[in-house]
This record gives structure tokens, sequence and C-alpha cells, in this order.
């Protein structure tokens, strides 16, 4: 074996698929979960991503909570789906009743899995924990938010952890006891956020793990 093979096998096993590839692989399969995506083309982005993430990771790497999208975006699409369509939606009222308000912003919020952190950041080219709880509630209900998630944690009504719903703002102190970080509540003890810089917009899990021990509080949006 030369040494143009060792560098290419070290290159090859090196590489990661692109982000835009990942975003759109994410997309699909959490589309057709939600219902608007179709069996086809999740099919065959999961064949995708699957021959992708066995091309790039090792065979032992277990499912965690710490694992990016889409790699996980299979296992809890299903899921997800279940809480959306628990939500009422009242068709014959031309303003979208609580429930449907609720699908709205789940919607909205789960089509941008995938999309990479970047601080500061408010569009799908990159977000931070706020700059996403932000743009989801404007985009998808026309609320504007405070843009930092200290003051968006002092909006809207108080919530006790126990009487979390779907769509309400879950809280964090990272760095002691300030809310430095939030993420929206999606049912079922989990939570969509943007985590940091490295990490895609991804589900974590509010009653287990890192995240659980770091929950400061739980606001309830006014309108939704």
């Amino acid at each position: 074996m030369t040494t143009n093979d060792l560098n290419t096998g070290r290159s090859a096993a090196n590489r990661r698929p692109l982000p835009g590839f990942r975003r759109l692989s994410c997309f699909l399969l959490i589309s057709a979960a939600l219902g608007f995506g179709t069996p086809a083309l999740a099919q065959e982005a999961a064949i995708a991503t699957e021959a992708t993430v066995a091309a790039v990771a090792p065979t032992n790497v277990a499912v965690s909570d710490a694992m990016p999208l889409p790699d996980r975006a299979i296992l809890f699409a299903g899921d997800i789906n279940r809480l959306i369509a628990s939500q009422p939606v009242t068709a014959t009222t031309a303003e979208p009743a609580s429930g449907g308000r609720v699908q709205t912003v789940l919607k909205r919020a789960l089509a941008l899995l995938g999309t990479p952190y970047r601080w500061g950041g408010t569009s799908t080219s990159g977000f931070d924990c706020s700059g996403m709880v932000g743009y989801v509630f404007k985009t998808a209900l026309g609320i504007e938010l405070p843009r930092v998630s200290r003051e968006m944690a002092s909006s809207g009504m108080p919530v006790e952890r126990s009487a979390l719903t779907p769509g309400d703002l879950v809280f964090f102190g990272v760095h002691g006891h300030r809310v430095d970080h939030v993420g929206i509540y999606v049912g079922e003890g989990r939570f969509v956020h943007a985590p940091r810089t490295g990490r895609d917009v991804t589900v974590s899990s509010l009653d287990g793990g890192y995240w659980s021990g770091k929950f400061l509080q739980a606001r309830r949006v006014a309108g939704i």
C-alpha cells in the first residue's frame, strides 16, 4: 500500500455528509412522518442517509441523545407524528384553534432539524437557541418574541414542569442559575433546540441526561 493509498483511506474515513445533504435527508424523513411529504421520498431519504452514515460512522456507535440528526430522525419521527396528531384542529374557523396553532409551531420547528448552529443566527442558514425559537413563532404564527433567551423567560405565562404541553418554551441555565438557553417542548419529555457550536438543531430529552439537570423554568407563549 502506497502513501497515497493511506492518505486516501484516511480522507475517506474522515469524510462527513455535506450539511445540505444532511438537512435535506432529515427534512424528507420528518416531512413524511408529519404528513406533508410522501412515503417514496421518505424511503429514498432513509436509504441515502443510512448509506452515508454507514460509510462515515463506526459500526459500534450506540444511538444516544448526543447523536446528531438525521442519524436519529427515523427513531423518533413516528413519536413526533403521534404527538402532533394528538393536537385538535378546528377547520371551521378562520383562525386555527389552540391545537392547530401548536401543530403549526411543531411542524415549523421540526422542519429545521439538521440546520447548523450559528452564534447570533436567526435564519435557516444557521440559528442560535433563541434565534431558532423566535424564527419558529414569527414565521409560523406571526408572534414576535424577545430576541434573547433570558428575556423570553420573562414573557408569557409560567408553567410547572409537570404541566408542560407541546409548544411551551423550556429554559435552561447552562452556566449557573441564570437562563441562557431555550427550546420548544414537543411532548413526552422531549424538546427541539439549537444546542451549541458544532451541533445542529436537534431533539433532546428533558427527562434524563444533561439537559434534565440544567432545566430552570418553562413558559407558555401568549396566543398559542
